[in-house]
């Protein structure tokens, strides 16, 4: 059997057999190995395979896990090929699902949890560079918007299937998991795009810092991108739980609103275009970060069961609809330099996972200091929102014509 399939240079085939595999690298990396869990949530607190504080620290190790994965990406792609890596990460993911069958201990756990986080933030990172590397530039976009649809499918395909499957038991939930993730692996493993090149990241550039897109603007869209991380993390660990426990609608009916949740993930990145194309992406930018904290807010201020859905749907938009606009708006500050933008974009990526990771587990620290208390996680989190915002706006006033 050869290494890779190889792809012609133009035609749908070079199009889509690749990008569909990228669709399924970020299904099992991200739309499973990450979101599956937030609908078992309630189950697993149910069934004391741990306790509620225990859950949500499982929950915040996938989250560290995704920054590891992000960060050591590159290097990874640079010891070996990036089809080769690409494969071994979702392999991990999928023996995770596999191990999470048997809950030997929360360590035991807690190590699965963060090696599918792992493969999560690689598979994001090396799936998009590998794919779009390969196919025509005409089609990128194309090719970019499929495999972006690989969260939301995740997101829907785990509010479908763990209420159904886990009337058999939470064992046959984490198999049927597996076993997707198997399939999903097994159709991907050929499509990838052969002799792909190394990712430009892989390599360092040295610069200094003034050509390495340090104006103040620059640096407020990391903070703020960080923040923005840190704002979404409610949703998308506590919602179903929320719902379910908090509110106590049952498993059932917080199914429902990560379902809503996934339906907006997978229009998110085409609205967010559809924005940037009529605005631009700064005013596109600014629109989705207000929409989020207004959006999260809502959590905090009512209890209305539509308003709800409102801001299930917008919070899940957001979560693949706003990289496209904080890549566009690098490219704004960073415009001459093809190597400085792919720089500052791993920055900003690395900002993101830095504010997951911090806020799953600051998150799970106050959810066990507070006594089960999700509004005060939603309104850190709708905080956190409004102050990026703010930092947006400050960042922008503050530049003089002939400044950074």
């Amino acid at each position: 059997m050869p290494d890779e399939v190889a792809q012609g240079t133009d035609g749908d085939g070079a199009v889509w057999r690749p990008a569909l595999s990228g669709l399924c690298g970020c299904l099992i990396g991200i739309g499973l190995a990450r979101f599956a869990y937030t609908p078992l949530i309630p189950a697993l607190i149910e069934a004391e395979w741990f306790t509620a504080s225990q859950v949500f620290y499982l929950g915040a190790a996938n989250l560290a896990g995704y920054l590891a994965g992000a960060l050591l990406a590159a290097p990874m792609a640079a010891w070996r090929s990036p089809v080769a890596i690409l494969r071994i990460m979702m392999l991990i993911a999928t023996v995770s699902f596999f191990a999470s069958a048997f809950p030997l201990s929360f360590l035991w756990f807690f190590l699965w949890r963060f090696l599918s986080g792992y493969a999560g933030g690689a598979l994001m990172v090396l799936a998009a560079s590998t794919v779009l590397s390969a196919v025509p530039r005409s089609r990128r976009g194309l090719a970019g918007g499929v495999i972006f649809t690989g969260v939301g499918l995740g997101i829907i395909a785990s509010g479908t299937l763990v209420p159904l499957v886990l009337q058999a038991g939470l064992v046959e939930i984490w198999f049927v998991l597996g076993l997707l993730a198997l399939a999903l692996t097994a159709f991907a493993w050929r499509g990838w795009p052969a002799g792909a090149a190394h990712p430009p990241d892989a390599v360092a550039v040295s610069q200094p810092a003034s050509e390495r897109g340090s104006s103040s603007p620059l640096r407020a869209l990391y903070v703020s991108y960080g923040l923005n991380a840190v704002g979404l993390v409610a949703h998308m660990v506590f919602l179903v739980d929320f719902v379910a426990r908090g509110r106590g609608a049952g498993l059932e009916i917080a199914s429902w609103y990560w379902i809503i949740f996934g339906a907006g993930a997978l229009i998110g990145p085409a609205l967010s275009g559809r924005l940037a194309d009529r605005i631009g992406f700064t005013w596109a930018l600014r629109a989705m970060v207000l929409l989020q904290a207004l959006a999260v807010s809502l959590v905090v201020v009512t209890d209305s069961s539509a308003w709800l859905v409102v801001s299930s749907f917008v919070v899940g938009a957001s979560v693949p609809g706003l990289p496209p606009l904080v890549a566009g708006r690098v490219h704004e500050l960073v415009p001459d330099r093809a190597d400085l933008h792919r720089r500052a974009w791993g920055i900003a990526t690395t900002a993101w996972a830095i504010g997951q990771a911090v806020a799953g587990y600051g998150f799970s620290f106050l959810f066990a200091q507070t006594g089960g208390s999700y509004v005060v996680l939603f309104g850190v989190g709708a905080a956190a929102l409004w102050l990026a915002l703010v930092i947006e706006f400050a960042a922008a006033m503050a530049v003089r014509p002939g400044r950074a």
